[in-house]
């Protein structure tokens, strides 16, 4: 038995798509969230910077006592996921190799999509992770980036006037070759869930990244003998670096309940924490 919290995070508002699941799966654990919005989006920047940012937010968690940490970011887990798993000393878990297996078992055809952002298309990570598990599997991945700062801005609803012409010109490709899964490689991505599948059609199986992260964490957790004994009741708290945005508003529409324990993280703070 294990009361500590277990620690998310992503680059903004995304990884509630792995806190929420969470806190389906485990409702008695205490769940802390950080969110890095104040420096959001990340997949457009470097590897170095990423890989900085990434090691700065884990360093947060890290310094609130948590048990476990959830990479809730595709971009941070392709390009700096192996180097946080041997730097934060407790259970680690990203997003690309649960997404991974999710979908080679979903899939009918073999004909698989992953959308995500640019520098985690550009990492190649989700590709090998899926023919690690089946070489004979057909890969289409391309990068949204665009789909971020819909998100980030509040445009999730399936008739909205902006994302939905987004997810039309992004998608079409994919549409085109007939794929039967696509893997939601940011967890940004499962907010407009039903805007893609509305465009692709019901006979695609959407694998959220978020959510197949939050399964391997309860696992992994589980193995390690480091859930709560708690079976309900368990606390959620939010830290964000751009406390003035639009974070509590969707959220709150997301997670389907009030979000109301949000508190600043200055940026200076952070990069005296990395790892």
């Amino acid at each position: 038995m294990d009361t500590r919290p277990i620690g998310v995070f992503d680059s903004g508002l995304g990884g509630l798509t792995a806190l929420r699941e969470l806190a389906a799966l485990l409702p008695g654990e205490d769940l802390l969230y950080f969110g890095d919005t104040g420096r959001v989006p990340y997949g457009s920047r470097g590897e170095e910077v990423i890989t900085r940012y990434a090691q700065e937010d884990a360093a947060f968690l890290l310094s609130q006592g948590v048990k476990a940490v959830v990479c809730a970011c595709g971009t941070v887990s392709s390009v700096a996921g192996e180097r946080l798993r041997q730097k934060t000393g407790c259970p680690f878990i990203e997003v690309v190799t649960p997404a991974a297996q999710a979908a080679a078992k979903a899939t009918r055809t073999g004909r698989v999509g992953v959308i995500a952002t640019a520098a985690t298309i550009r990492s190649g990570k989700f590709p090998a992770a899926l023919r690690a598990l089946d070489p004979a599997i057909t890969i289409l991945d391309l990068a949204c980036p665009l789909f971020v700062p819909l998100v980030e801005d509040g445009h999730i609803a399936p008739d909205d006037p902006i994302a939905v012409p987004a997810v039309e010109h992004y998608l079409a490709p994919l549409r085109k070759k007939g794929i039967d899964t696509l893997i939601l490689g940011c967890t940004h991505y499962p907010l407009l869930a039903p805007l893609i599948q509305a465009f692709l059609g019901e006979g695609v199986t959407l694998v959220s990244s978020g959510r197949e992260a939050a399964r391997a964490a309860k696992g992994i957790l589980a193995e390690q003998g480091l859930l709560s004994s708690q079976k309900a009741g368990g606390s959620r708290r939010y830290f964000v670096t751009d406390a003035g945005g639009s974070f509590s508003t969707v959220a709150e529409v997301f997670l389907g309940e009030p979000v109301r324990d949000v508190a600043p993280v200055n940026i200076g703070d952070l990069e005296r924490l990395a790892l």
